[in-house]
């Protein structure tokens, strides 16, 4: 446990330099592993190359709906819906039964993370046991949809849904995935566009990114760290969207949610204990909402990344931020209502 003399969310800003190489040492290697299991079904589903030449919605402007705590409070869905929005819908994996659940058939999912049990949850785990969910407390813990504090139902819901609509649904699946998530993925008949995660500089010696590549030459995507960065830039410049919309990318969490709540928090206390949670967690006052949100290093390096992307984006492709809440926000970004973008694209 570390010694703790800084002030508030100090520790946890100098964590935030260090947040991509801590990422690629704790994920880079299942990537890997992950992407040498796929290889056999590298012929079942096509590159994402060829998602490039498909349409994808109606006009040039597109929506990602992601998982973060703002969908609960804001339910973005309902407007998009009563809009009679034409464009794309992108939607992160966790997002998927939100989606589902009223009556949105997504355009196109994204799912990124190699982790070996957990993100299968996502497309409806059919192996999943109350023995299971006693070991890990990760979905009931957090803020996020409130579906998932019956996890057994949850489960059950969420492999209905895409037992029945799986096969009109594109998923751009990385390589990077998981055995469970991509027999799942399979299992329901998503259209399946492989890509490989930048996870490191291809140019460097010994790059992983170098590695997937050779490994089955599909294309490679910096996803920004996360899945909805991932969507992002999926909807972009695989798609080509001009202007593009973000829902639920808060990237923090609301000042009424306790610590425990949050994603990271039992790897917090590991590191700081308890009693020193608040240099780990970083305060950030949001100019357009009046509100103050607060983020952990991981959070603050996708912001930080994100902005980055967005700044090298093609000079046609405008991003507002719709999730009415958060911490994304900083040129190029446009930060708006939702129902300011609908109204121009509905």
């Amino acid at each position: 446990m570390a010694t703790i003399t800084e002030g508030p969310g100090e520790l946890g800003r100098k964590l935030v330099a260090n947040m991509e190489r801590m990422t690629r040492d704790r994920i880079g290697g299942a990537a890997l592993d992950n992407a040498r299991f796929n290889l056999r079904f590298k012929d079942h589903g096509q590159s994402l190359a060829a998602l490039r030449k498909e349409k994808v919605g109606e006009n040039d402007a597109a929506i990602v709906i992601a998982a973060g705590p703002s969908v609960k409070r804001k339910d973005p869905l309902r407007a998009i819906r009563e809009s009679g929005f034409k464009g794309a819908v992108v939607c992160t994996e966790s997002a998927l039964l939100y989606c589902l659940r009223n009556g949105v058939v997504p355009d196109l999912t994204v799912t990124l993370d190699p982790h070996a049990t957990r993100i299968v949850r996502w497309f409806g785990d059919t192996r999943l046991t109350p023995e299971k969910l006693g070991a890990d407390d990760y979905y009931r813990r957090q803020d996020m949809d409130p579906a998932f504090a019956d996890e057994m139902k949850a489960n059950q819901e969420i492999m209905g849904l895409l037992n029945e609509h799986g096969s009109k649904i594109r998923i751009a699946l990385s390589s990077s995935a998981s055995e469970a998530v991509v027999e799942r993925v399979m299992e329901t008949g998503m259209q399946v566009y492989w890509w490989n995660p930048m996870l490191d500089d291809p140019d460097t010696e010994g790059s992983k990114t170098r590695e997937l590549y050779a490994l089955n030459r599909f294309p490679c995507v910096n996803a920004g760290g996360n899945v909805g960065a991932a969507c992002w830039m999926m909807a972009s410049a695989v798609l080509g969207k001009k202007q593009v919309a973000l829902t639920g990318m808060d990237f923090s969490y609301y000042g009424d949610t306790p610590y425990r709540n949050t994603q990271y928090y039992h790897e917090a206390v590991s590191l700081v204990g308890e009693e020193n949670l608040d240099s780990v967690y970083i305060r950030i006052p949001n100019p357009y909402t009046g509100t103050e949100f607060y983020t952990d290093p991981a959070y603050m390096w996708y912001r930080e990344t994100f902005l980055q992307m967005a700044g090298d984006a093609h000079p046609e492709c405008q991003t507002f931020n719709c999730t009415e809440g958060g911490i994304l926000f900083g040129d190029p970004i446009v930060f708006e209502p939702l129902a300011d973008f609908l109204g121009r694209h509905s």
